[in-house]
């Protein structure tokens, strides 16, 4: 039986809601300003920087290790080593609006969150660097599962209201986001589409 690889890959990759939670070994690259709420050409640059001062550390600096966990909550981020006053944080999964693999550094995974809309710079670009080009993959499907969930419970959540009231109960303030389960090298050839239709 022959199969092409990238399927191949792609079926170790998968990623259901019961496997959630899974933890993930990465070392946290950093943040940047978004532009944008989501797509890849929010988080390019933002990622071209980070990994430039990455690359650049002096040799008494590393980045550091981290767990990362991805539920269906959202993502819990635990800084391992070296230690930090600050480590341990989460993003709630309301608040993550778009997650990828980089299409250049196709370790790299990255998540736009959203903080404060009310802010000048509400977005915000994380990266993190995975052992191997699979784990980045493997953390994209994670999330995409995690939305999956997420997106459910909003649609759930809505079929309730209706029923009982139509009236101003809470509703999750935001209820759009994006993954982008393409490989680095199908989002290269959108890209290069896009730009030649324009």
């Amino acid at each position: 039986m022959a199969s092409n690889s990238s399927s191949t890959t792609d079926l170790d990759s998968q990623v259901n809601v019961e496997d959630l939670p899974i933890t993930f070994k990465v070392k946290y690259i950093g943040s940047e300003v978004a532009r944008g709420l989501w797509g890849i050409k929010y988080t390019r640059r933002p990622v071209d920087i980070m990994v430039g001062v990455a690359k650049n550390l002096p040799p008494n600096k590393v980045l550091p290790n981290c767990d990362l966990k991805v539920s269906t909550n959202g993502v819990q981020l635990e800084i391992i080593s070296p230690k930090a006053s600050i480590n341990h944080w989460s993003y709630p999964i309301d608040t993550i609006s778009y997650g990828v693999q980089d299409l250049v550094y196709t370790r790299v995974f990255a998540m736009i969150v959203v903080k404060d809309e009310a802010s000048p710079h509400p977005f915000e670009v994380h990266a993190f660097v995975c052992d191997s080009r699979a784990m980045a993959r493997k953390l994209t499907f994670a999330l995409a599962a995690a939305f999956q969930d997420y997106s459910r419970r909003v649609k759930e959540l809505a079929g309730e209201e209706d029923d009982q009231t139509n009236g101003d109960t809470i509703t999750p303030t935001r209820q759009k986001f994006a993954i982008d389960l393409r490989t680095p090298e199908e989002i290269q050839a959108g890209e290069l589409d896009q730009e030649t239709e324009a």
